[in-house]
């Protein structure tokens, strides 16, 4: 094989740019926005985004702005698109596990599932358990709540299941209670899904400002009773702040198995 010449080498690393300006950027960039930050004549930039389209590895959104392409999302599909997202998250929950003492969770959407990826263990006996990969009903979880209040995930419409007598069973308790979520900034389940458990949980956002987790802590009823206000306030702060983290490092989140 010989040796590629200068220009294609040259022609290389500007579609290279290109690409990565286009998946390292917080919203989706114009043709102008990219022809002005690399500084390449337009008819060279509009040959390659062309060509970075045709490759997968770009595509335009509704609005004509650039955005990952197939390849991007064909890659993350096949490996863990949240390992990255616990990693970098991790920090994070050990702060609200210290704060708190209380079990800490992060969770996902999968499909049309709210997932449970990550956890820190409360630093008591009672309350400590594995919940990791345990299906939960989202509309009596915390965890759930978020992704319902925001608009992340609707709820199925086959009847749903009362955990309790003290889980809402119909879409207009859900709605209101989804106002209340959204106006506090958090999510809250008291005896919902088992009675004895409350559960708080944030919302995390992700560089399009849509939530791409949840970050929650659960414990008794009885040890969290009075501190819901406190600890919601907690969780808000500490969920931006692993929003922040994403963000620094251009973490690209998706929901898996949904286009």
């Amino acid at each position: 094989m010989t040796e590629p010449t200068g220009s294609g080498t040259q022609a290389l690393d500007r579609a290279v740019q290109l690409a990565s300006m286009v998946v390292e950027a917080d919203a989706p960039l114009s043709f102008a926005d990219l022809q002005e930050a690399s500084g390449l004549a337009k008819s060279t930039t509009s040959r390659m985004l062309a060509a970075l389209e045709r490759g997968g590895l770009l595509e335009r959104d509704e609005a004509g702005g650039y955005v990952a392409g197939s390849l991007f999302w064909l890659y993350a599909a096949r490996h863990d698109p949240w390992e990255q997202l616990v990693r970098l998250a991790r920090p994070g929950m050990e702060r609200v596990g210290r704060d708190t003492q209380e079990t800490v969770h992060l969770s996902v959407l999968r499909g049309d599932r709210v997932v449970q990826v990550a956890q820190v263990d409360s630093h008591y006996l009672l309350g400590t358990r594995d919940w990791t990969h345990i299906d939960v009903p989202a509309h009596t979880s915390a965890l759930g709540k978020v992704f319902l209040a925001w608009g992340a995930l609707d709820l199925p419409g086959s009847p749903l299941e009362p955990r309790t007598p003290e889980t809402l069973t119909t879409r207009a308790a859900l709605d209101r209670e989804g106002v209340l979520t959204r106006r506090r900034g958090y999510a809250v389940t008291v005896d919902e899904l088992e009675v004895g458990l409350t559960g708080i949980a944030a919302p995390v956002r992700g560089s399009r400002d849509d939530v791409v987790a949840a970050l929650g802590i659960s414990g008794p009823t009885s040890r969290l009773d009075g501190r819901v206000q406190e600890l919601g306030r907690q969780l808000v702060t500490r969920a931006t702040e692993i929003a922040a983290v994403l963000h620094g490092h251009h973490t690209r989140l998706t929901k898996e198995g949904v286009a």
